[in-house]
């Protein structure tokens, strides 16, 4: 393997509005070392895969191959070459990460740390708004774990940021996110409200229509897509009657602690890194911990829960993952609930050495 050099790059790429000025700057970089060094330039374009962004029904990687495409395509424009011309430097694009759970910042430090010492790649230039996930917010923490790393380089293209804010209704606006938080607020006015008479419609057509207005881009990431929303619902009403068997069951075993003359407790607080991505997954996995009698979860930040168990029985039905299995077969099927558990990640083990 020849010796990493800055004249051998990384860029890690993503759907963000200052990716195509990022691949500009790249190859006006190598275009200069070459015309100033005459240096041997190396170019990786690598997408890592966030976890929600995964398919793990099929069709995986074909956004990623996608935008991987139109990188190619931009570094041919920039560098100004014909279709029957070659790039004056070597250029290869990958997806990366497929196989493994990326969530947080180390993750993806490390990762691209792996594939940098793999490739005998020296320097990583990163897109400013460097955003792999829709709710992951990267390029700071992502900075701040490369500090750490001596065995190469790294810096931000200096591109112009956008200047983004919140569209009521704009160029993001989705009609099917409209139209869906519009359905849910209608119904749960009504609910709440009663269906009175005409004056109830009118009023709670109106207000339905304020509150997916201001909140139909806030509350949905990306546009839903109609099947796949279906899908998900028909799995989620097979988990309603699961998770209150398990609420029943749990229950069972709280009312045996309390009416046990020795009053067997014993309460602990867990820390678990569930393999469910931020959003709706999460929220999901959170209070169906706290329904379940004997577990609360405290708090959650980053991957990471806070869980309060009352009972050893409460703490191994954690670490086992019955409920973490579940949610990820709602939003992404068998496939989702085959990764492993906490316990089989080692997490369990993990907690009894730190205590």
């Amino acid at each position: 393997m020849s010796p990493a050099s800055d004249d051998k790059i990384l860029v890690p790429v993503g759907e963000s509005a200052t990716m195509r000025n990022t691949v500009g700057y790249v190859v006006r970089e190598a275009m200069d070392r070459i015309d100033a060094e005459e240096a041997e330039v190396t170019i990786h374009f690598v997408y890592p895969v966030v976890w929600d962004k995964q398919d793990l029904e099929g069709d995986a990687g074909e956004d990623e191959e996608t935008l991987l495409e139109r990188v190619e395509a931009w570094v041919a424009e920039d560098a100004g070459i014909d279709d029957d011309e070659s790039l004056p430097f070597e250029m290869k694009t990958a997806v990366i990460g497929a196989d493994q759970y990326l969530f947080s910042p180390v993750d993806y430090a490390e990762l691209l740390v792996e594939y940098a010492d793999s490739n005998a790649l020296g320097h990583i230039i990163l897109d400013p708004e460097f955003q792999p996930g829709p709710s992951t917010p990267m390029l700071t923490p992502l900075v701040a774990e490369l500090d750490r790393v001596e065995s190469i380089s790294y810096e931000e293209a200096p591109v112009q940021r956008s200047v983004r804010g919140r569209q009521l209704l704009g160029r993001s606006f989705s009609a099917i996110n409209f139209l869906t938080v519009f359905g849910l607020s209608y119904l749960f006015y009504l609910v709440i409200g009663g269906f009175a008479g005409t004056f109830d419609y009118a009023t709670g057509a109106v207000s339905a229509g304020i509150v997916a207005a201001l909140l139909s881009n806030i509350t949905l990431n990306g546009s839903l897509n109609p099947r796949r929303s279906v899908i998900v619902l028909a799995r989620f009403l097979v988990y309603v009657p699961f998770l209150l068997w398990e609420i029943t069951k749990a229950n069972l075993e709280v009312a045996y602690i309390v009416l046990h003359p020795s009053l067997p407790i014993n309460p602990s607080m867990e820390r678990i890194e569930p393999s469910v991505p931020r959003g709706l997954p999460v929220t999901t996995l959170a209070n169906s911990i706290t329904l379940t009698p004997g577990t609360v979860t405290v708090d959650v930040r980053e991957r990471e829960f806070q869980v309060h168990a009352l009972s050893d029985g409460a703490r191994e039905g954690l670490y086992d993952g019955t409920l973490e299995r579940a949610v990820r077969f709602v939003f992404f099927g068998r496939n989702g609930a085959r990764i492993p558990t906490p316990r089989e990640r080692g997490q369990d083990e993990e907690e009894e050495e730190t205590t």
